[in-house]
């Protein structure tokens, strides 16, 4: 048999997968701890050794670099799973694998910035490397011939998929080795390969002969297929020059043994006249084959047996038989019998994958978590603002009523009350108004620095936007890659909602400074020493009678409202702590139904472990109702039998406690707008890493494309002579060689060389070559060919021709074979070349 056709490999470049990987893979787990942050690192350093090792390895043809490949392979499967990968932005860059390249230099290739591409071109390279190790396999052994089976099948499976998976990965046009009619062949290829590799094995095993007739009747159908694909305009110029000619071989050879085969069918039954006839066409085309093919040895063996037989039979049937030979074209076909076909992609490829993103869990469950954590809390926080709401009410309420410090001015107290004393005791310990100032002063410096960030962002998406525009203005339908605005849809759009984030924070910022301005006078008092505080209260306007019911039942109801804030902390530090791990569950649901219903198995969850804690919140809620309608009545009480209400002390006493409670509340918002300007920092850069890392991946693909289309331009042919202008045209003044348009009516070229020069100009020496009274021999410039490329095949006469023809093949040396399976159906005009 002849030599197997290895597909070439794509040419790979080396890319920095590190930082855009781990910029996207912190704002994805934004949420990991420390150690974690340095795990994923880690992994993402070894995968980037290992995507370098491997896409090196293609060119090491032997079959333990299968593995190598492979586990990079599973390897980019697996991340896909754990990371959003449409967020991943590196510039891969891959060549042309049938490109020779040019006498200009440059080679087609095609930057792309997806995983989906890179995953594309690597099981390309798979399926070439598996190729290429078939046809190196030592086909006399079995294990031989099964590896080459196996690789040849795989790959025809490869080459299936990728006509499925390649529109998907490169939304632009591909390289010409990934173009649908090119897929096809391969494909197509593969699988009459492992069929030539089968009818190996059969011939080894020693089927019999009417099994090995319907393989071989099969392989030339298949290989008629490939030769019939590869001629396509589309495609035809991308072969090695060897390939049509070795296909066209094939065919002829396969067809060859088919005849031969059944022959010996024929010999076995007695069918001597049948045999004749199958044996002169098997003969016939074994020498097809080998004249096709350029292989005077191709079958050699099996041509030199159908010959013998031949002359045999032929002796046998004039001295003994004497049967009638039959016309071809009213044999029956042997039948064909397919074993080769594409096999599935395995999963995983490699024997002994092993995550390197382990630790990463799938992106879909992460999403689920993140959501599941998101909803609880949402959850969480309308709870405690309840609570909130509701104590923020119940001070006011007291504030209002001068409460608890009316009735501790009643046990003979002339100072300050105990409790504002222990409020004004706090507050110094909190940091006083000093602490509150420095969190307002600190927060335009957090917000503009925010603001800056985001400000750099949208400038790098709008310089990279502009600048596909310009080029894209510039070279028209040329400049082929997606928009800048199909593809930034989604970095537009989180901008848009930052932006917003950040105007509302401006506005509650605006909030929290007016509250403090409104209780700043209060605040500060609270901030001094006790003494101080003492000497600016008013003097007292009389005193209280301790003993009486009213100051009695109000102590009480105060001790009532210090129980209900207790018990609400301790309700809003369950509700903080209320957490619970879905992970399991969401898993189960995953390997179960294939999707995750996040909502659902969320807010029975949720249910299960907040319904107490809710239930607790809404009585808190409906306590406060008939606590705060207790206490209005004793206060009324309280003023109706002691006289106690509107002294300026009491005033005061007002103003302190609802400074207090502002002071709380102002130290919780500027804390809480602190970390959320620091938190909001955080996201900002992650955000802007991405713009960035987009950013430069756009950046080279529009470098390798601008280096594409000046190539391109390089190779196009030079524009046409211009024509010569009238009084150019001739020194006779006849004007009769000139139409009436003005230009010559001979072609730009002969025009220029047919106008008549003296001999001698001024003394000017005859230049060389001319002679006196000849024209001037002018220079003109050849045109260059269209798209030259000294590799390519010329253009076979018939669909394809052999180089050792210059005009042409002689009769019958090319096309259709004599009675030709393939022409019974419809494959070939049935015709036969002089002398068969």
């Amino acid at each position: 048999m002849s030599k197997f056709l290895g597909v070439p490999l794509k040419k790979p470049s080396e890319v920095d997968v590190v930082k855009p990987l781990n910029n996207l893979i912190q704002s994805t787990y934004n949420g990991a701890s420390e150690e974690e942050k340095a795990k994923y690192a880690e992994a993402v350093n070894e995968f980037s050794k290992q995507r370098n090792t491997a896409i090196w390895k293609f060119f090491e043809k032997y079959e333990a670099s299968l593995e190598v490949v492979y586990a990079y392979y599973d390897q980019i499967c697996a991340l896909e799973t754990k990371i959003s990968v449409s967020e991943l932005q590196i510039p891969f860059k891959w060549k042309d694998a049938f490109d020779k390249g040019s006498i200009f230099g440059g080679k087609i290739s095609l930057t792309h910035t997806s995983l989906m591409y890179e995953k594309v071109c690597v099981l390309f390279n798979i399926a070439a490397l598996q190729s290429s190790i078939a046809a190196n396999q030592e086909l006399d052994t079995d294990e031989g011939l099964k590896l080459a089976i196996k690789l040849l099948q795989q790959s025809a499976g490869i080459f299936q998929y990728l006509k499925g998976a390649t529109p998907a990965a490169v939304p632009s046009e591909p390289t010409p080795d990934l173009s649908q009619d090119t897929l096809i062949v391969l494909q197509a290829l593969m699988v009459a390969q492992a069929q030539e590799v089968f009818i190996l094995k059969a011939i080894k095993d020693n089927m019999k002969e009417q099994i090995v007739a319907k393989l071989c009747c099969q392989a030339e159908e298949f290989y008629a297929d490939v030769l019939r694909a590869m001629q396509k305009e589309s495609v035809r110029s991308l072969w090695e020059k060897e390939w049509i000619p070795t296909i066209a071989g094939k065919q002829a050879g396969f067809h060859a043994l088919t005849q031969l085969y059944q022959s010996l069918v024929c010999r076995a039954s007695k069918k001597i006249g049948e045999e004749i006839a199958r044996l002169r066409n098997s003969v016939d085309l074994f020498k097809a084959a080998q004249s096709r093919g350029g292989n005077e040895t191709y079958l050699d063996e099996y041509f030199s047996r159908a010959k013998r037989n031949l002359a045999e039979s032929t002796k046998d049937n004039e001295f003994i038989y004497n049967e009638m030979i039959p016309e071809l074209s009213t044999l029956a076909s042997p039948g064909k019998a397919q074993l080769a076909k594409p096999l599935p992609i395995a999963h995983p490829l490699a024997a002994n994958f092993k995550d390197i993103f382990a630790a990463l869990v799938p992106v879909e469950l992460h999403r689920a978590l993140t959501a599941s954590d998101m909803r609880r809390n949402e959850i969480v926080n309308v709870e405690i603002m309840k609570l909130r709401e509701s104590t923020q009410t119940l001070n006011a309420v007291l504030a209002s009523l001068n409460l608890p410090a009316a009735v501790e001015t009643a046990d003979g107290n002339s100072g300050l009350p105990p409790s504002l004393k222990d409020k004004a005791t706090e507050v110094r310990e909190k940091g006083g108004i000093e602490n509150v100032q420095t969190l307002l002063k600190d927060l335009p410096e957090l917000l503009n620095r925010n603001r800056e960030i985001l400000d750099e962002t949208e400038r790098l998406l709008d310089e990279e936007r502009d600048s596909d525009n310009q080029l894209r203005a510039q070279f028209k339908e040329r400049w082929t890659r997606i928009s800048s605005d199909k593809l930034t849809e989604m970095f537009r759009t989180n901008a848009k909602k930052y932006r917003e984030v950040i105007t509302n924070a401006i506005e509650a910022d605006k909030v929290v400074r007016q509250k403090f301005e409104a209780n700043q006078k209060g605040i500060q008092l609270l901030s001094l020493p006790p003494d101080q505080i003492q000497q600016s209260l008013p003097s007292a306007s009389g005193s209280v009678d301790p003993n009486c019911s009213s100051v009695q039942r109000l102590k009480k109801l105060m001790e009532d409202v210090e129980t209900i804030k207790a018990e609400r902390e301790a309700v809003e530090s369950e509700l903080k702590g209320a957490t619970f791990d879905m992970k399991d569950e969401f898993l189960l649901a995953l390997q179960k139904d294939g999707a995750i219903d996040e909502p659902a198995l969320s807010l029975a969850r949720i249910g299960q472990v907040l319904n107490p804690l809710q239930q607790q919140v809404r009585e808190s809620v409906e306590r406060q109702k008939s606590l705060v309608a207790d206490i209005q009545s004793a206060h009324g009480a309280f003023v109706s039998e002691t006289g106690s209400c509107g002294s300026s002390r009491d005033t005061l006493y007002q103003e302190l406690a609802t400074a207090y409670d502002s002071y709380i509340e102002l130290s919780g918002n500027l804390q809480e707008g602190t970390k959320f300007y620091n938190d909001l920092t955080q996201l900002l850069v992650v955000f802007q890493n991405k713009i960035s890392d987009f950013v430069f991946a756009r950046k080279t693909e529009k470098e390798e494309l601008l280096k594409d289309l000046t190539t391109e331009s390089s190779r196009q042919a030079c524009p046409a002579t211009p024509a010569l202008p009238s009084h150019y045209a001739s020194t006779s003044g006849s004007g009769s060689d000139i139409p009436a348009g003005g230009a010559p009516s001979v072609p730009p070229a002969t025009a220029a060389a047919n106008v008549p020069y003296p001999a001698q100009v001024h003394g000017m020496p005859v230049p060389y070559g001319a002679q006196p009274g000849m024209p001037y021999p002018a220079y003109v410039p050849a045109p260059m060919p269209q798209s030259f490329n000294p590799y390519a095949t010329l253009p076979y006469p018939g669909n394809y021709q052999y180089q050792g023809f210059p005009q042409g093949p002689p009769p019958g040396h090319y096309g259709t074979y004599p009675g030709s399976y393939a022409n019974q159906q419809g494959g070939y005009p049935n015709q036969k070349p002089p002398g068969w």
